[in-house]
């Protein structure tokens, strides 16, 4: 199965210098937990969740109408392509540890973005006439990969 079957198609952005407020009435405005970071209204240059909205709230205890989304937002940017196949973006997602990859063109143009929750929601159960090629098996894998906490620093220092 391809990413662009599954993946929302068209999904709400933000500017690279709106404030967290903004980002955040955008995310409760469409039902969502990341907003891809836009600049120029064109290039994808990362990524915004509502989780770094609170963090990024809280650790500058500032108020979120003065802190811009540039400020806090996740520059490290993974993402797949329409073609690719949903195993594949799986792996991506276990590896990074995370719900969600903006889906970008060979030009890098944002298409959609796919989470968790739309590969659950195309998951067929065994035996299922609907052939996904995603069975519960894999979201489970994936999503013990994506919530398996790390070595805390002082066990990882004294591991072999």
């Amino acid at each position: 199965m391809k990413v662009k079957e599954i993946m929302t198609a068209n999904p709400k952005t933000c500017d690279l210098n709106a404030s967290l407020a903004d980002a955040a009435k955008a995310m409760w405005e469409s039902d969502c937990g990341i907003l891809p970071v836009l600049k120029d209204g064109k290039e994808i240059v990362g990524v915004l969740t509502d989780r770094d909205i609170c963090m990024g709230s809280a650790m500058r205890d500032r108020n979120p109408s003065g802190v811009s989304v540039e400020e806090v937002m996740n520059g490290e940017l993974f993402s797949v392509l329409p073609e690719d196949d949903v195993q594949q973006a799986l792996e991506t997602m276990q590896q990074r540890k995370i719900r969600r990859l903006p889906v970008v063109d060979s030009e890098g143009e944002l298409k959609g973005v796919l989470s968790m929750n739309d590969v659950v929601l195309s998951a067929a159960e065994r035996g299922s006439k609907k052939a996904s090629g995603i069975s519960h098996a894999d979201i489970v894998s994936t999503f013990q990969a994506i919530c398996e906490h790390p070595l805390p620093m002082s066990t990882a220092a004294n591991a072999p």
